[in-house]
């Protein structure tokens, strides 16, 4: 066993290096004392932040995302065995998932459940699974938006790539066997954005039209003279799969009676066309209104890609503006209708909007899923400290995150 070292550690972590390094130490004493083998392999995988494109890919759209520099890590090594046995930080029960057996394990149990899932689409896609030993630690913030799940996800793929497939695993493999399992093991519709964007790593240009296409981006809010802030409102949204699915639901009815399977088979002059025959068959005004999002929402996502092209930053900022306006008015994702009085996300981004209007720059949003979790702040870099001290008076300071986009996504950490 070897810890991997600082030059390894920059290229992930930067200046917070030293930092990292102790995290893998910590992680390393924890596997051997809970496994008794000083064996271990090292991996790293990223949440992600979503920057345009907001609830378009479960329907074929485009989004403009990246990977960020808080990331799950975790120490694991092949047992022998057909069980994936896996113990994460701050947890005392351990995963344990019989691989030749995954029929009996079961569905909407939390962790288990998805490493189940995540297992049994690994093999229905040809690929080898085993049994290994894992200790897991994350910085990713949980149940906010910025992808746990994901992320888990794309660490327990990466491992299994590593162990036992020499690497043939592709960033699509991974997504699609995160997607499966939060599909059929979580009951969760979720699509293929979250996990790509933690399995790819660094800015990333989506299109879910004909399987899945993605495009590096050559771009950092940092050479715009901005930081990213994540802002974690308080409220969680683990317990909101169902606001979540109706999105998609909601979008599909509307392509369904456009003659598609799903929006990208559609186009917006269509739903114009058609819109009383809509209206009338889905009898939903609100699917309507996301089916609409959509369509522009796609347009915001080209519209962003040219601009970082341009190196024009305050077009950028001013698509995000709109994308976060449409995600509020459009989309209505900014808090649970069944649950009004609780809107932490509308009063994040109050706050947030009084004092960029007070400096007269910068723009901010909700960020991915929605309902609950967090916001984004695009801050100009001289006014990032005065921000981060005056939200958190309102959030408390542990739920503010000035972060750096990273450029490697899932991935064995050589030593």
């Amino acid at each position: 066993m070897k810890i991997p070292e600082i030059t390894v550690l920059k290229a992930l972590y930067g200046d917070a290096a030293e930092e990292g390094k102790a995290r893998y130490e910590s992680l390393a004493k924890h596997y051997q004392e809970l496994y008794h083998n000083d064996k271990m392999e090292f991996f790293s995988s990223p949440g992600r932040t979503e920057i345009v494109g907001n609830h378009t890919d479960h329907n074929g759209g485009k989004i403009l995302a990246a990977s960020i520099d808080l990331d799950t890590i975790g120490a694991a090594y092949p047992n022998g065995t057909d069980t994936i046995v896996i113990v994460s930080e701050g947890y005392d029960k351990k995963v344990i998932v019989n691989t030749a057996a995954l029929e009996k394990a079961p569905k909407n149990c939390g962790t288990v459940s998805l490493v189940a899932g995540m297992a049994e689409a690994a093999k229905k896609k040809g690929f080898q699974v085993s049994g290994f030993n894992a200790y897991i630690s994350t910085k990713v913030i949980s149940a906010a938006g910025i992808s746990s799940s994901a992320s888990f996800e794309m660490l327990i793929c990466s491992m299994m790539n590593y162990f036992f497939n020499d690497g043939k695993m592709t960033c699509a493999d991974y997504a699609k066997i995160g997607q499966y399992a939060e599909n059929h093991f979580w009951d969760k519709a979720s699509g293929l954005m979250d996990q790509m964007a933690c399995a790819v790593g660094g800015p990333i240009q989506l299109d879910f039209s004909d399987d899945v296409k993605y495009e590096k981006v050559d771009f950092d809010f940092a050479r715009f003279g901005y930081d990213l802030v994540i802002v974690n409102t308080g409220k969680g949204h683990a317990d909101l799969s169902r606001v979540y699915s109706e999105i998609p639901e909601e979008m599909k009815a509307v392509a369904k009676v456009l003659g598609g399977e799903w929006l990208a088979d559609c186009s917006y002059e269509q739903l114009l066309d058609h819109y009383a025959e809509v209206q009338k068959t889905v009898g939903n005004d609100r699917a309507i209104l996301r089916a609409l999002h959509y369509f522009e929402e796609n347009a915001r996502v080209e519209a962003a890609a040219q601009a970082v092209k341009e190196n024009n930053g305050k077009k950028l900022l001013q698509i995000l503006d709109e994308s976060g306006r449409s995600s509020f008015e459009f989309l209505q994702n900014c808090y649970p209708i069944g649950d009004y009085k609780e809107q932490q996300i509308p009063l994040a981004l109050a706050l947030t909007g009084h004092y960029l209007k007070e400096i007269g720059d910068g723009c901010c949003r909700v960020h991915g899923g929605g309902f609950a979790g967090v916001i984004m702040s695009i801050i100009p870099k001289a006014h990032t400290k005065e921000y981060v001290e005056y939200i958190a008076h309102f959030v408390g300071k542990s739920n503010v995150y000035p972060m750096q986009i990273r450029a490697a996504g899932a991935i064995h950490v050589e030593a």
